[in-house]
């Protein structure tokens, strides 16, 4: 397993030897972070920096994710090499684990981005009051993104269009976030939803590490961030390998 992720890691970085698209979401994120902490700054609302900051930047990470893994899929049907690596002893989904695993942590990037513009910006300095909570929570928010991705690999080889997917995959999700809306807003029957979906615990930790205030429930938080990346890494492995067999038995991989 470990010796699949390495070589799908590798594989990424070679890949972003000769193309940097995977990262153009971190040349956006300042604009996106400008145009939220206007809003906030605007309103008169300058203490909510925080939430601009760690709602830009868990989007970016998000939609790093999804788009890659996507591509990796689409890229493999439209050359019709997706047989071909399906068909390999080394499992699909672990590949495209590997290969989104490094452009999740590159992402990362993002959060200390976002401070930086809110700090050039608007001159509004964020701190990290509980660093270790915060490298925690970045931690574990990469281990749930590789997790996830290979959950939404086994639709984006089970489906046709991947842009579809991908498209309704976005805006919806960052609602479930809590990215820029804090969950305890959100109505009361999305709530649950969004708990089950482990960027709006993320959300939380990374605001309670940028705030002074003590950082209440931040062991049940990584615990249920972990917890959902760790299942939807052992379902998405069971999905991705169930689905391709299905294919590979129709004969219809690259015209699911």
């Amino acid at each position: 397993m470990i010796r699949v992720l390495l070589a799908g890691a590798r594989l990424q970085f070679l890949h972003m030897r000769t193309s940097l698209d995977d990262l153009m979401v971190l040349l956006t994120l300042p604009l996106f972070t400008v145009a939220f902490l206007a809003i906030f700054v605007e309103g008169g609302r300058r203490d909510l920096a925080a939430y601009a900051v760690v709602g830009t930047s868990v989007m970016a990470v998000w939609s790093s994710a999804l788009f890659v893994s996507g591509e990796i899929i689409d890229v493999e049907r439209q050359r019709a090499t997706l047989e071909a690596t399906a068909t390999t002893p080394a499992p699909l989904a672990l590949l495209v684990a590997g290969r989104v695993a490094v452009v999740a942590s590159i992402s990362l990037v993002g959060v200390p981005e976002s401070m930086l513009v809110a700090r050039v910006a608007f001159g509004i300095p964020i701190g990290v009051p509980h660093p270790l909570l915060f490298l925690a929570a970045l931690a574990a928010t990469a281990f749930a993104v590789i997790g996830t991705s290979t959950v939404i690999t086994a639709l984006f080889v089970l489906g046709r269009s991947v842009l579809t997917f991908q498209n309704s995959m976005t805006y919806p999700f960052y609602i479930l976030s809590g990215a820029v809306v804090p969950v305890s807003l959100l109505p009361a029957w999305i709530r649950p939803l969004s708990r089950v979906y482990f960027l709006s615990w993320s959300s939380d930790l990374l605001r309670s590490a940028m705030l002074p205030a003590p950082a209440r429930g931040a062991a049940g938080g990584l615990a249920a961030v972990l917890l959902l990346g760790l299942a939807a890494f052992g379902g998405g492995l069971w999905l991705v390998g169930r689905v391709t067999h299905r294919l590979r038995v129709l004969g219809t991989m690259s015209y699911s």
